[in-house]
């Protein structure tokens, strides 16, 4: 065996507590200077254990040093532990050593963490959380630790990060996998394998009374790994954290059986339509929920109008708790006398009501944006994590998910809008992708009259459209009174004070939501000095460049198209004049990407200005970078400009 059940063997990977003065004397990494901490190695193995229940063994051993304040942080270490709800199998620690090794006095010491100060904690139904803090960690330390954890969920055989949030000199992973277990083996992310290579060892899996099989022993590793930094506008960082991931394809017994695991979507089809929590579901889902259907839509002859009315019924029934979820928790009858579930269950309900009225309606799962992207060239039922209805009246298509209570018809959540998902179809699955339907708009005017006590007074009105409605809605709704969401926009505001206000098209949604503002704002201290200055950009300015780095390996993702536009009409005093005016600014994106433009115009002692952004496609690739870099570079120039009022 590679890993024994108490100690790791050390013709590989390094032995714990050989910290070295020089490796506590290191200030800096000059690969990354701006690192908080540095991995200075990383190794790990896992196997089946064949002498206890055949369940997977995973061995980890880290080495950190500490190089700034931030770092410290790496001394708290919690090691989640999945669990089963429905089996009961969970993961476990088998041991677990850690330990700090810091200068006191010119010397060494190493300070110990002992077993009363490892907790576990039951995070939910499926985690569990191993909790330790390393002690007496400070700037300069180097800590280490290492621990076996034993997995009954052989279905995916233990994956491991190559990059986190600080650099790596040096990570490698030796998974021993029988040949018993045939699983497909995937590189993901932009950093390249120093090391991979493989061997056979022989006889290394058995079952007693049934014969002994060979292993392949995998060799990967990485070196000068830099550290993975999110960004705005990006999915989720397991679509591009280079990582090794396996999914069990196949187990071959020794009598001659084979269970394909991995299947075809033909198989996934079936799996999913007698799935208890999932197809029965929908089949159940009918007589639940046909009194209630007959009731809202039985006199509706319209199609369109009759499913809205499903729709809206299933939305305004549930209570959505949060949970993410293709499968139904507790099956739709009990969440529905409880008007409360999970996605899984609210949708597969719509799905079922949208059936019994007769629709041609479709279940289509698919993976959220925060859980990464599902694969594509075999069906993988644990990539998916959600479910939604995808309707079709007469040749249009309607995506549909009940959980928000503030999306219209044909409307699906910003979570859900992640490549493609995959429909379950009578006549057999596709693929369909998630494009949005709607845009994230919003339209700001402001007619404002600058008066000779210093205030700008008029109205703002903000008309918010698609995904910025929703969101604007949802905002609404946290508050009590329309009035105290007026105080806590008067609290943001430095200079603007709004006396009166009215909100129209709140619940909707249909319409674009508006806010109109009769406001009051201070614009200068003191009318009587011969000139001031004056940024038009009083709402709505963009202060900081979302992308920083100079190069960017991963795609831009806003999820929907941007438009963003705002007028300023502002009347000033006669006796001042503007000294110049900025130059009108027009640029455009590559390949229809999108566009800027600015424009500022004056007549009299009249001042308009119009500032339009659109971003028309809603994914960017990385070569497209360098363009949206620009385009926000030169927007931050034009708003940041001031004008100067010059007395006559």
């Amino acid at each position: 065996m590679i890993i024994t059940n108490t100690a790791h063997a050390q013709d590989h990977g390094f032995k714990f507590g050989e910290v070295t003065y020089s490796e506590l004397g290191i200030k800096s990494y000059p690969r990354d200077t701006s690192a908080s901490a540095v991995v200075l190695n990383e190794f790990g193995e896992a196997y089946f254990d064949s002498d206890n229940n055949y369940n997977l063994l995973f061995y980890y051993h880290v080495k950190i040093k500490i190089l700034k304040k931030d770092g410290l942080s790496e001394a708290d270490i919690q090691i989640p532990l999945r669990k089963s709800s429905t089996s009961g199998k969970e993961e476990t620690i088998r041991k677990i050593t850690a330990s700090a090794f810091t200068m006191v006095n010119g010397s060494m010491r190493e300070f110990k963490v002992e077993p009363k100060n490892i907790f576990s904690e039951n995070k939910n139904k499926y985690w569990n959380i191993k909790k330790l803090a390393i002690p007496n960690v400070q700037v300069g330390s180097v800590i280490e630790y290492e621990y076996i954890l034993e997995s009954p969920f052989i279905q995916n055989f233990k994956s491991w990060e190559f990059q986190s949030e600080i650099p790596k000199v040096q990570s490698e992973y030796w998974p021993k996998i029988p040949a018993n277990y045939v699983y497909s083996i995937s590189l993901k992310g932009f950093q390249e394998l120093s090391k991979k290579e493989d061997e056979l060892v022989r006889d290394c899996f058995s079952v007693t009374g049934n014969g002994k099989a060979d292993c392949i022993l995998y060799k990967f590793a990485m070196k000068d790994i830099p550290a993975f930094k999110e960004e705005d506008y990006m999915t989720a960082k397991s679509n591009f954290l280079s990582t090794i991931n396996f999914e069990l394809s196949e187990i071959k017994f020794f009598d001659g059986r084979v269970d394909k695991i991995t299947k075809e979507w033909k198989d996934a089809e079936q799996e999913l339509a007698q799935e208890e929590k999932f197809g029965i579901q929908i089949k159940r889902g009918k007589n639940i929920l046909d009194d209630h259907v007959d009731i809202i839509s039985g006199s509706e002859t319209d199609p369109l109008m009759k499913a809205r009315k499903i729709y809206d019924f299933i939305k305004f029934w549930y209570l959505w708790d949060g949970v993410y979820w293709m499968y139904s928790e507790y099956g739709i009858k009990k969440a529905f006398d409880k008007k409360e579930g999970n996605a899984g269950d609210i949708n597969l309900s719509l799905i079922a009501a949208l059936k019994y009225a007769g629709f041609n309606v479709e279940p289509m799962i698919l993976s959220t944006r925060e859980n990464g992207l599902a694969t594509e060239l075999f069906p993988v039922l644990t990539d998916f994590n959600y479910v939604i209805a995808k309707l079709n009246i007469d040749d249009k298509v309607y995506l549909l998910d009940a959980t928000d209570d503030y999306l219209h018809f044909g409307m699906i959540p910003m979570r859900c809008l992640n490549g493609k998902g995959r429909v379950l179809g009578e006549k057999g699955s596709y693929w369909y992708e998630l494009k949005a339907t709607d845009k994230l708009k919003r339209t700001t005017m402001l007619n404002l009259k600058l008066e000779s006590d210093g205030y700008a007074r008029g109205t703002i009105q903000k008309t918010y459209f698609g995904y910025e409605a929703s969101s604007v809605r949802k905002e609404l709704a946290s508050f009590q009174t329309e009035q105290e969401y007026i105080d806590d926009l008067n609290s943001k505001s430095k200079n603007i004070h709004i006396q009166k206000f009215e909100l129209q098209n709140v619940e909707d949604l249909e319409k674009p939501l508006v806010v109109k503002l009769d406001v009051e704002i201070e614009v200068f201290d003191d009318m009587k000095n011969k000139l001031f200055l004056f940024n038009p950009f009083i709402l709505n300015k963009i202060d900081e460049n979302p992308f920083k780095s100079n190069e960017r390996l991963y795609p831009v993702d806003y999820g929907a198209p941007v438009d963003h536009i705002t007028i300023l009409n502002l009347e000033y005093p006669a006796d001042f004049v503007i000294e110049s005016l900025p130059e009108k600014v027009a640029m455009s994106l590559p390949n229809t990407g999108g566009r800027y433009i600015f424009d500022m115009q004056n007549l009299g002692n009249k001042l308009t200005m119009s500032n339009s952004m659109q971003i028309s496609k809603p994914v960017f690739s990385s070569g497209e970078y360098h363009y949206l870099k620009e385009l926000y570079n030169r927007i931050i120039q034009v708003q940041n400009a001031d004008l100067v009022f010059k007395r006559k």
